[in-house]
């Protein structure tokens, strides 16, 4: 058998092969025009026309679409709505060595299902009566259950809890470093539930509390303001997290007023007067 070459396609053939093969690559774009004009033609037979919206739906409308474009909360306000029912105002009465009665304000937290409170001992130290309020605006006696000098730390107990409380969440201070973000929320002057926020500046400080003329080391050193009545109130981590109690603040002046530092004992060491788990 002798070899013969293959016949040549013939050019009306080729012709034909290369207008199918553009055909058969048109088709998925002329299938997804026929979709698009399909689909636009259901939604403007189904649409209401605008005209005929009720001015109730214009509003329902609008309504919807402001809510969808509000920015979720802040930081600081998670963390202020976090803090806020665990939050406790602490009255004090003192009779001065001269007999004179003073008065006093400061902070605390709510910590466990007993309602225990931590707070500052010198806000406490000393006072004849001892009065709570908490973020519900229930009010009532208390007493102090425990205390650690050497920490300027107190436990209260009152007498007459809510029914209902939230204690607080202990936070971690092995996870924090410094230059995160915290929170401190008090009572400052007398301006109840005030919350403001800084940066942790440093760790195992060092400081001296006048009204109990004790060193305490090992404190927190942070830079969120605090004024008289913020001791003892929770200082917070960007989760709402308690991770220290306040206990002071540093100023050259000798005047009450905040100048930038100020200082907690870390919650692994508060907590532990109550019982509570370190950190």
């Amino acid at each position: 058998m002798s070899d013969q070459p293959a016949s040549p396609t013939s050019p009306g053939r080729e012709r034909i092969r290369q207008l199918w093969w553009r055909i058969k690559k048109a088709i998925p774009i002329l299938l997804g025009a026929l979709a698009t004009l399909l689909a636009l033609g259901i939604y403007s037979y189904f649409s209401p026309d605008p005209d005929q919206l009720t001015t109730s739906e214009i509003d329902e409308i609008v309504a919807q679409a402001m809510g969808s474009a509000t920015p979720p909360l802040a930081v600081s306000a998670q963390v202020y709505q976090t803090i806020l029912p665990s939050l406790v105002i602490v009255q004090t009465e003192i009779t001065g060595e001269d007999h004179e009665e003073g008065f006093g304000v400061g902070s605390g937290v709510v910590i466990n299902e007993s309602a225990a409170i931590l707070t500052a001992l010198h806000v406490v130290d000393g006072a004849r009566v001892i009065n709570v309020q908490f973020a519900d605006g229930t009010k009532s006696p208390a007493v102090i259950a425990a205390e650690q000098p050497e920490n300027d730390i107190a436990v209260l107990m009152p007498e007459n809890p809510p029914d209902l409380f939230l204690p607080a969440t202990m936070g971690s201070l092995a996870a924090t470093r410094i230059g995160d973000e915290v929170f401190a929320v008090g009572n400052p002057l007398g301006l109840t539930g005030s919350m403001s926020a800084g940066v942790i500046s440093g760790f195992d400080r060092t400081f001296t509390v006048d009204e109990l003329d004790q060193k305490l080391d090992g404190l927190i050193q942070f830079d969120a303001a605090v004024n008289p009545g913020n001791s003892g109130g929770p200082l917070l981590n960007r989760y709402g997290q308690v991770i220290g109690i306040v206990t002071g603040l540093i100023n050259p002046t000798e005047q009450e007023v905040f100048i930038g530092i100020g200082f907690a004992v870390p919650i692994s060491v508060a907590a532990s007067a109550a019982g509570g788990p370190a950190q």
